[in-house]
């Protein structure tokens, strides 16, 4: 299946990843056990591929996810929402049985 991404979000990401001067690959995401819910999201900016990484391209970002963590994220479409005050990738994970009322954690 894969990770993919929204126009907006890819859009989003290309910039994060332009205005740090070519050290960066792309995107990892990776899940935490963390939250209410027992799994947290994470994306951070890969500086380098980590033995065992899968690898996704997607509206031209480069995607890397742990092994572990794909199990969790396969099939998830990242988004970029606003809110009030609070925006961010927003994770569309098909996965997911069950989600904290702030969308930030969840369970399989």
């Amino acid at each position: 299946m894969g990770i993919t991404l929204s126009d907006i979000a890819a859009e989003k990401a290309r910039k994060f990843i332009a205005r740090r001067a070519g050290a960066t690959l792309g995107l990892r995401l990776a899940v935490r056990a963390s939250g209410c819910s027992g799994l947290a999201y994470a994306v951070e900016f890969a500086e380098k591929a980590e033995p065992g990484d899968v690898e996704f391209e997607d509206h031209g970002v480069r995607i890397l996810v742990d092994q572990k963590s794909l199990i969790y994220l396969d099939g998830t479409r990242l988004d970029y929402a606003r809110a009030g005050m609070k925006e961010g990738f927003k994770f569309d994970n098909p996965n997911a049985k069950e989600k904290c009322g702030c969308g930030d954690s969840f369970n399989v």
